[in-house]
């Protein structure tokens, strides 16, 4: 059986500045990337690897009882990247490579090239439906592991999604849970002035999930709503986590409707660093 890795407060939040120095750090090495689509969910996957949440084992990723993590928004690859070297999937200094030529850390994950990647994602709307798949798979064979599919709210927008969430709800599937990462900007502009969304808690629950609203950048409301979908039983769990794109870089949230998918120049990286915290 994997372990779940649980660590206290003060190490998730030390934790929480040396996923995102990889980050900025990865992405302006490579002069490419989304540097602030993974900087909006930092407290959310590092509470779930590292905060008693998430069983998993870097030794062996294709245990039958390992719990599953689906980023479904495949562009924030960096933020996964950094989660998994930092886990022990990979050496930490291997995130330099991020999009060199050959390497497995490509632009979106690819589940066949890199351990510990459980879906490959990029086509945006598709990893709920994936991580349907592996919880309705894991119910049938009668294991107890759970399925974390984590959207982003831009990404929400799209009809896939839709056609998932009411299939999990209409089957119960309390394995699984989304978490919406809800940082409220989606390519080209704020998603409320392209698509809203809102209430997006409301209209998951009429499609039979429990819902719950986070702040997704608080270490304890993020502890506390995975160990709440750990205790739904009977349908799945949405946590609408609210954060900032960018989160921790004042360039980039400053910027969050014109800085997708464009990495922090080299002669501001150390001022970024200095922001996050790195080494502290």
């Amino acid at each position: 059986m994997p372990d779940t890795h649980q660590e206290d407060k003060e190490a998730l939040a030390r934790r929480a500045r040396r996923i995102r120095s990889h980050i900025v750090s990865a992405t302006t090495a490579a002069g490419s990337g989304h540097p602030s689509s993974s900087l909006s969910l930092v407290e959310l996957a590092t509470v779930l690897y590292f905060g008693g949440h998430l069983r998993y084992d870097p030794a062996r990723p294709d245990d039958p009882d390992r719990d599953r993590f689906i980023l479904s928004k495949g562009h924030a690859a960096p933020g996964l990247y950094a989660v998994l070297a930092e886990a022990g999937y990979f050496p930490t200094e291997q995130l330099k490579d991020l999009r060199k030529l050959g390497s497995p850390l490509e632009g979106h994950p690819n589940m066949c090239r890199l351990p510990g990647v459980e879906a490959s994602t990029g086509s945006l709307g598709q990893g709920l439906s994936i991580g349907i798949g592996h919880a309705l798979a894991l119910r049938l064979d009668g294991l107890d592991a759970r399925v974390y599919v984590l959207v982003g709210d831009g990404e929400s927008e799209e009809g896939q999604i839709w056609e998932a969430a009411m299939y999990a709800g209409n089957h119960g599937l309390d394995n699984l849970t989304l978490i919406i990462d809800r940082n409220g900007y989606q390519q080209t502009d704020a998603v409320d002035r392209i698509q809203p969304l809102d209430p997006l808690d409301e209209k998951l629950h009429a499609f039979g999930f429990a819902t719950r609203v986070i702040d997704g950048h608080s270490l304890d409301e993020v502890d506390e709503a995975f160990s709440w979908a750990r205790s739904v039983g009977g349908q799945p769990q949405a946590i609408i986590a609210r954060t900032i794109k960018g989160k921790g870089v004042a360039l980039l949230e400053a910027k969050q409707g014109g800085w997708h998918g464009k990495p922090i120049p080299p002669d501001e990286e150390t001022r970024a660093l200095e922001e996050i915290g790195a080494g502290a």
